[in-house]
């Protein structure tokens, strides 16, 4: 390997490669013309004496060690990423930028109206929203507050509590006016399931046992947590709703709450280092009383009233 280290332009013009499996894609991506990223390739690879690519009149081909490298890449770019932030941020005044991860659904349907109400109060804060059904890590400062449905293991984080979403059948009412409504949890195989796909663990664990509601059942599966909820709104069938979201569109019914009710475990995390910042701080108490309200089935209430 070279004695001179790669500066870190070289590394944010792989990971455009990578991400953007071109190097015309890439170029624009971050701003360059495409002999200038093709350069930026070519000399990291002479600075780390190895091959990075397979060039082709097709374009560039990324080798078995790049995508072993990809993560390295990756886990840099989080870093000075958050340095930035970190950079940025000052404690005697709520400036700088405060970046939060969060499951879609909960970014999307839950976190707008609190993060519109912190922007108010706290106009000089900058709020990155990354959503995304996989954990970010924060130890590696990948983000620096989560929301999680799990709660965390690391010592180094700081954990609140709060509380259970409750989750529970639901459809919408076009739907039961052409179908019916399920008297008990046996008819649910008579009518149009909505469900998951491949599912992970988590959400395997929380399906309801002894139930027909499982993939086999399901006239509808995805993955993807917003089209589950896109496919309810749009009266598709039955499926299964955060019963606080649901409570906000009087289309959606819930059904057989005393037979089927399961609980979900949310937690609002952050690195124990960001106390410190008075931007993350103020974000952190924020989303965690607006969260509270939420799983407690207040804020559907008073949006009702």
């Amino acid at each position: 390997m070279a004695d001179q280290d790669p500066g870190w332009d070289l590394y944010r013009s792989f990971l455009a490669v990578m991400s953007e499996g071109s190097l015309s894609a890439a170029a624009r991506n971050v701003g360059m013309t495409q002999p200038s990223l093709g350069r930026h390739m070519r000399e990291l690879e002479t600075k780390l004496g190895i091959a990075l690519f397979v060039r082709s009149p097709q374009g560039l081909t990324p080798t078995e060690l790049a995508h072993d490298l990809l993560p390295h890449a990756q886990a840099m770019a989080a870093a000075t990423s958050a340095f930035r932030r970190g950079a940025a941020i000052q404690d005697d005044t709520a400036t700088g930028v405060v970046r939060v991860t969060a499951s879609e659904v909960i970014g999307i349907e839950v976190l707008p109206p609190m993060l519109t109400a912190f922007r108010k109060q706290q106009p000089g804060v900058v709020i990155e929203l990354a959503l995304s059904n996989q954990v970010q890590d924060l130890l590696r400062r990948d983000a620096d507050i989560a929301v999680r449905m799990l709660r965390p293991t690391q010592q180094a984080l700081v954990a609140r509590p709060i509380g259970q979403i409750e989750l529970g059948l639901h459809a919408h009412r076009r739907y039961l006016r052409a179908h019916g409504e399920p008297r008990s949890l046996d008819d649910l195989a008579h009518h149009t399931l909505i469900g998951y796909d491949h599912g992970t663990p988590y959400i395997r664990k929380l399906s309801p046992a002894n139930v027909p509601y499982s993939r086999e059942h399901f006239a509808l599966r995805t993955d993807n947590d917003l089209a589950h909820l896109a496919m309810l709104r749009a009266g598709y069938g039955i499926g299964i709703c955060q019963c606080a979201l649901a409570a906000r569109d009087p289309a959606l019914v819930r059904l057989l709450p005393k037979a089927l009710s399961l609980n979900m475990d949310t937690w609002l995390v952050m690195h124990e280092d960001q106390r410190r910042n008075r931007a993350t701080r103020l974000l952190y108490q924020h989303l965690a009383t607006g969260l509270i309200e939420y799983a407690a089935g207040k804020a559907s209430k008073a949006k009702r009233a």
